[in-house]
């Protein structure tokens, strides 16, 4: 099976959020099983001279967009038994970042049609072309319009993933002009979204089958609330919707081998992780001590992951004789809350309003608990490393949240952490306390939990799996 993976960013050549870490790990699963899966990326000038000066150039091609005839430069370098694409062109892609510029939306039309052409280029011909969120959302299109006059791609299939519907890619309908598509296309049944036009619309309408990172995620965005205005559209084109959980990479988040973590530790030898809580409370000027329950917190700081539930209940919750430890930037609102109780609460809150993988890394090696209340979580990728390190988390039952984390049930002794379902703040407040009382007052539960919780497969083994199987479903057979 031939597939091409699409993606705007992927691990470790360029990251912003949870799409390069998909990017980054699936691929290399599926080349594990057998599966001949490419992946392209935009040639960023941010990607680093380690890995650029690996690329080889295979080969240029034009794309042409209106009036423009537009380079393609096709850079190759294999990484872990995959083989990467990289499309080079100065004019979109020598930024500063990946995104947040007036031209996005030509950028991404130009390596959308480059991508859609890249096949022929590369001696690659895949089953199937695999796109991600919106900025390869009109592959799907090019597909079905190129097949109108090229056979070439009569028997190709199209797999779009929705990593978060908030983002749709809503532009000016004048794009339709500069992307080559007739005005055909601008009626309510396809791209046309208002008066605008919306990339992701059309990957819904176009692609043979679409998917999102979670089951229950699948399910929310069937309904006005999580739906970001397509959720009759989704409802319409539900036949072909499914949704499969992201994993992590095992690799690189594992406490027996961390090289960010000062004390390596594993199931077997879990009380070692005091070790890492400790060295946290020395580097964050708290407290040291091994008797408090430490709440850990790594995220965007952004409305959709609950901050405003912790911003009504912080007060109230660091009454207790707890320390929480929040490591983000965001919007300005939340920075400065954070900053606010950390001034307030010296003893017990350490905000730091920065971005470091390695904090990170020690955040989850040091925290008895890990907070994420989000309002909408598509998968969440933070939970499962969170179990991983044996920090259990407490979560809203949202998206992938509800998907991935078992609530603790005292009476059957299983779980694998704590969650509520309500967007309400005291319903968080009165969770986070019952897990409090079970680690200062039910040591063995609690030690259940983290046994439950570290034991858990949340790596690409299953969902690879089911990648491959939505494939096989999907790709024309030539029996």
């Amino acid at each position: 099976m031939k597939v091409l993976f699409l993606t705007s960013e992927v691990d470790p050549f360029i990251k912003t959020g949870g799409l390069a870490d998909v990017s980054g790990s699936l691929p290399k699963e599926l080349v594990k099983k057998g599966v001949d899966v490419r992946v392209v990326c935009p040639l960023y000038s941010t990607i680093e001279d380690i890995y650029r000066k690996k690329m080889e150039k295979i080969t240029e091609f034009y794309v042409d967009l209106d009036w423009k005839h537009q380079y393609v430069g096709v850079f190759q370098l294999k990484r872990d038994n995959v083989i990467y694409y990289f499309i080079d062109n100065l004019e979109y892609f020598d930024r500063d970042n990946p995104y947040g510029f007036d031209d996005d939306a030509e950028r991404f039309i130009f390596y959308s049609k480059a991508c859609t052409l890249l096949p022929k280029y590369i001696n690659f011909k895949p089953d199937i072309i695999h796109s991600n969120d919106w900025h390869t959302a009109l592959v799907n299109v090019y597909i079905n319009d190129f097949r109108k006059g090229d056979s070439y791609y009569n028997d190709i299939r199209s797999l779009f993933t929705i990593h978060n519907l908030k983002y749709q890619g809503v532009f000016n309908s004048d794009y339709l002009r500069l992307a080559g598509l007739s005005g055909d296309y601008f009626n309510e049944n396809d791209l046309k979204y208002f008066d605008a036009i919306n990339f992701m619309k059309g990957a819904i309408v176009h692609a043979t089958a679409i998917n999102t990172v979670s089951e229950n995620y699948a399910n929310e965005i069937q309904y006005p609330f999580y739906g970001e205005g397509l959720d009759g559209l989704i409802r319409k084109y539900n036949h072909k919707l499914s949704g499969i959980v992201n994993g992590i990479d095992y690799d690189i988040w594992n406490p027996s081998k961390d090289p960010a973590i000062g004390q390596k530790y594993d199931l077997k030898n879990y009380d070692k992780k005091k070790i890492n809580k400790r060295a946290l409370q020395k580097k964050y000027n708290l407290p040291v001590r091994d008797d408090v329950p430490m709440i850990g917190m790594c995220t965007r700081l952004t409305s959709m992951k609950g901050l405003d539930l912790v911003r009504y209940i912080l007060d109230e919750l660091l009454q207790e004789d707890i320390q929480f430890v929040l490591l983000g930037t965001g919007e300005y609102t939340y920075e400065e809350m954070f900053n606010y109780f950390a001034w307030k609460y010296p003893d017990k809150m350490a905000s730091r309003i920065y971005y470091s993988s390695k904090e990170s890394h020690q955040i989850y090696a040091a925290s008895d608990f890990y907070l994420m209340p989000s309002v909408s979580e598509p998968c969440g990728i933070s939970q499962l490393i969170a179990m991983r390190y044996g920090s259990l988390p407490i979560v809203r039952e949202a998206g992938g949240l509800k998907d991935t984390v078992e609530a603790y049930d005292k009476f059957n002794k299983k779980g694998t952490g704590f969650s509520f379902a309500n967007i309400n703040a005291h319903e968080l407040l009165f969770t986070i306390k019952r897990a409090i009382e079970v680690y200062r007052n039910n040591k063995e539960d609690y030690k259940m939990l983290v046994r439950n919780a570290m034991k858990k497969r949340n790596d690409w083994e299953k969902s690879s799996k089911n990648y491959i199987k939505l494939y096989d479903d999907i790709r024309v057979k030539n029996e």
